[in-house]
């Protein structure tokens, strides 16, 4: 809580202790250079010295002391410290000086000063000031000023003491401080949040799970200022010269720009990027902030049950969810445009009309009658048996439609029974697509009868970690169509919120085959809603070629893995654009003299080196170049490193930054 945090460092940056780097000079001495120079101008200095004081150079050296000095100073007998002895002890020192300045300007001692001593005197004042810190309460966090300031100084003393006791966490911090942030808002009375924190101190405002920290952590946080650390920016020199050697991290400044990380297998994108993103959003989730949904196969490693509110393991009798195949929507047209995205988005390009608007019109022709006749959405096998035109399900459905007098949608399913089997209709891609989930391993799922507890995305409003386990192997096809499932109801409902004041993020491992038209256009509503999407993909073919370069612009987030292709590192050199630097041409010209003495001098100096004598010319220019080009991102990001660029919601944008996602 004492920490300071460097608000203006920019996007990305870890702003816990940042520190800015001095102005950057381009004559700066490298330090090991700085530092093997200083030593060897000490050890010279020393040898000199000592040759001098031990006469091995002889006694010259004391001959302007005898020339300025009486010679009566130096006489035999005199006192034992006279004034002979204060002149030699003096003149010894004042020449120790000479030459500890000499070597000094050899060795750089000054700048060895300022750039290594000086910060260790700094950092121990500032240890100091944060010692003395709490003997001033109005300026010590820990004592929770701003509550002090509006009055609640009871509420104060409670969390200060817990705080002190060891009895408070960062959650804890986060979730009251969130909760005063509503008082502050008008959302709460100030009376019942000091009777809550009197009652309950570090515990009051809980999350509903009673949950106040995850099971364990796997990276570093900061929940003052919402972020994770992701690794630190390398000392290189591509890297701007404010980052080298900072920290990197996320936080949902930059997540609501949404974030895309393309890298081969082993690259890190999961236990390097995902997991901690995950647990970062779940911890802000714990303090009230955020609603998380992560999407992956099974098994892949985003977190423990124990760290989740919910967990749905579509195609296992274990599962404790069910999922809501319909999105907890009870309008059928937007129920139909959903699912005709989950089920042929990816071919939709290959459709009559390039589009997927005529299976969305043939499902809301079944699901509006069927929801007018049942009071509910047709289950998996029910909406099959509609979209084959099976005769029994379609005059079962027009009785009921009739005995209920909807003669409106009794037209809509006629609508649909004279338009099967017509040469171009999608019934029977529909049938086949949605066969797929009509299979034995999900025959316990997506129930519509109620009889099991159906998770929908409409919780978005809550602060909820949610993980969506979905069944890859076997079943890889409908894995990316409940894929695209997922991020279609997630788009609509996060942008269909009626509160947006919580962050809403969905986390979507490996999103292989599940970017559409569609669902860029709902990436690019996120940033208005207050949520945010990070998506992994092993390479950008998997995204239709059409599709790339609109994928890459719809995100403010970028991340280029170790091992990317050199076709997939175009595609990010392309976006990252160029910049312009500052270059040197460097051209040898040989020296020919006309004179008799110089031309033996430079024949001894040939015969010597072995090269011709020449002089050197330096020519410095400006010239555009890309920041990063194809070439380096695939052979020159070590394994463990990936280049990040973030955006903020507001507009600041950060460079592309070779970052150790080790470190």
């Amino acid at each position: 809580m004492r920490t300071p945090r460097a608000e203006a460092a920019g996007p990305g940056v870890w702003a816990y202790g940042h520190r800015p780097k001095p102005p950057e000079d381009p004559d700066r001495i490298p330090g090991r250079r700085l530092l093997s120079g200083a030593v060897i101008a000490a050890l010279c200095g020393w040898l000199v010295w000592s040759l001098l004081y031990n006469g091995y150079l002889g006694g010259y050296w004391y001959w302007p002391l005898y020339l300025l000095t009486p010679d009566a100073w130096y006489e035999v007998g005199g006192e034992v410290m006279g004034p002979g002895w204060w002149a030699q002890y003096l003149y010894e020192a004042l020449v120790a000086c000479v030459i500890a300045v000499l070597f000094g300007r050899v060795g750089h001692w000054p700048e060895v000063w300022r750039r290594y001593v000086t910060p260790l005197f700094r950092r121990a004042w500032d240890e100091t000031d944060a010692a003395a810190a709490p003997s001033r309460p109005e300026a010590d966090p820990v004592e929770w000023p701003h509550l002090r300031a509006a009055g609640a100084h009871g509420a104060a003393d409670r969390l200060a003491a817990e705080a002190r006791a060891g009895a408070m966490n960062d959650v804890d911090h986060a979730r009251i401080e969130h909760a005063w942030q509503l008082v502050r808002a008008g959302r709460n009375s100030l009376a019942t949040f000091t009777d809550t924190v009197l009652r309950h101190g570090a515990a009051s405002h809980g999350h509903p799970s009673g949950a106040r920290d995850l099971p364990g952590r796997t990276a570093e946080h900061d929940l003052l200022a919402r972020q994770v650390r992701l690794g630190t920016a390398v000392d290189d020199l591509r890297n701007p010269y404010q980052h080298r050697g900072a920290g990197l991290a996320l936080d949902p400044d930059v997540l609501g720009t949404s974030l895309l990380a393309v890298g081969p297998p082993g690259s890190g994108k999961t236990g390097r990027l995902v997991r901690p993103v995950v647990e970062s959003l779940c911890l802000q989730a714990l303090a009230g902030r955020v609603a998380v949904v992560a999407v992956g196969p099974a098994g892949a490693g985003l977190g423990p049950d124990e760290a989740f509110d919910v967990v749905v393991k579509i195609g296992r009798p274990d599962s404790g969810y069910d999922f809501d195949l319909y999105g907890g929507t009870t309008d059928p047209d937007e129920a139909a445009g959903i699912l005709a995205e989950a089920l042929i988005g990816d071919m939709a390009a290959s459709l009559p009309g390039g589009d997927s608007r005529r299976a969305a019109t043939a499902l809301a022709q079944l699901l509006g009658p069927y929801r007018a006749a049942h009071g509910r959405f047709p289950s998996v096998p029910e909406l099959r048996e509609l979209l084959d035109g099976a005769k029994a399900a379609v005059g079962a459905l027009r009785e009921a439609l009739d005995a209920a007098g909807e003669r409106a949608q009794a037209r809509e399913l006629e609508a649909r029974v004279r338009q099967s089997g017509a040469p171009g209709d999608v019934g029977a891609l529909l049938a086949d697509r949605i066969a797929l989930l009509d299979r034995p391993a999900f025959a316990d799922f997506f129930d519509t009868t109620g009889n099991r507890r159906p998770f929908s995305l409409r919780a978005l409003e809550h602060p909820l970690r949610v993980r969506i386990d979905l069944p890859e192997r076997g079943h890889a096809e409908a894995s990316r169509m409940l894929a695209r499932l997922v991020l279609a109801q997630f788009t609509e409902c996060a942008a269909g919120r009626a509160d947006r004041s919580l962050f809403a993020c969905l986390v979507l491992d490996d999103a292989s085959h599940t970017i559409t038209p569609e669902a860029l256009r709902g990436i690019q509503r996120l940033r208005a809603a207050h949520a945010g999407a990070v998506l992994t993909l092993r390479t950008l073919d998997d995204v239709p070629e059409t599709l790339r370069s609109a994928l890459l612009g719809a995100v403010g987030c970028r991340m280029a893995c170790a091992g990317v292709t050199t076709w997939d590192g175009a595609r990010f050199a392309e976006v990252w654009g160029t910049e312009w630097v500052e270059t040197r041409d460097v051209t040898d010209r040989q020296i020919i003299s006309d004179e008799p003495f110089t031309k033996v001098l430079h024949f001894i100096r040939k015969v010597v080196t072995g090269k011709a004598v020449t002089t050197q010319s330096v020519t410095v220019r400006k010239v555009e170049r890309e920041r990063w080009s194809a070439s380096e991102l695939a052979h020159s990001v070590p394994a463990g490193h990936a280049v990040l660029s973030v955006t903020s919601v507001r507009g600041e944008g950060g460079p592309p930054v070779l970052v150790d996602l080790r470190g």
